[in-house]
């Protein structure tokens, strides 16, 4: 899945357990960003607004990279310099516009997201779009985001790593931070007990004192 690429920077167990585990719990922040974006498109649907053309809900997919996804929001606005969409039948610039709770993140997840959505709509409308947007629950503020050649890289080497995981089935070891305490998943995961003994060290230890 394509958001899956915001729970992998926020922390790769989490993703491997939702994704790969098939776990999930609700926390007041998932709930709210939930609700957030049901109220941002209700299925698949389109509307025009003077030269602008908005897609709610629209799905989206890079064979490239194999990934899959829905766009909350694609602003379609008529530009004779634009890229020509067959469906409507004339020249636009296309511009996905992710909705998030809250406020700007100090990582990068909620960037690399919309940058992930930018591609697969290259890929699928065969044309270039230089930029996406997130808009934000808290501030209620629209923020572009440049979609570098960098990004794109750091984007692609992201897929590729997380795909290399869901062919292994592999779920990383806890890697306990500040972030745990806000994570839906903390009870599955458990990270207090990062540091306990394993049982192979358990047992080890065991066979290896002496009887008394």
């Amino acid at each position: 899945m394509l958001s899956g690429i915001q729970h992998f920077i926020f922390c790769r167990r989490q993703w491997a357990l939702i994704h790969i585990e098939q776990q999930w719990e609700e926390n007041f922040h998932t709930m709210d960003g939930r609700i957030m974006h049901e109220n941002a498109h209700d299925g698949f649907s389109c509307e025009k607004r003077k030269d602008t053309i908005i897609s709610r809900g629209m799905p989206v997919y890079s064979g490239t990279m194999g990934v899959s996804g829905i766009c909350d929001i694609v602003e379609f606005k008529h530009s004779k310099d634009g890229a020509y969409i067959r469906k409507f039948d004339d020249t636009f610039e296309v511009t996905p516009i992710e909705y998030k709770r809250g406020k700007p993140k100090k990582d990068a997840s909620d960037i690399l997201q919309v940058a992930a959505q930018v591609m697969c709509l290259e890929e699928m409308l065969s044309c270039t779009i230089e930029k996406g947007a997130l808009f934000y629950g808290q501030t209620r503020r629209r923020m572009e985001v440049p979609v570098t050649g960098e990004l794109r890289k750091q984007v692609s080497d992201i897929f590729a790593e997380m795909h290399q995981y869901y062919e292994r089935g592999y779920t990383p070891r806890v890697k306990k931070s500040k972030a745990c305490s806000s994570c839906s998943l903390k009870d599955i995961c458990l990270p207090e007990l990062e540091r306990a003994r394993s049982a192979k060290s358990y047992v080890k230890r065991y066979l290896e004192e002496k009887p008394e």
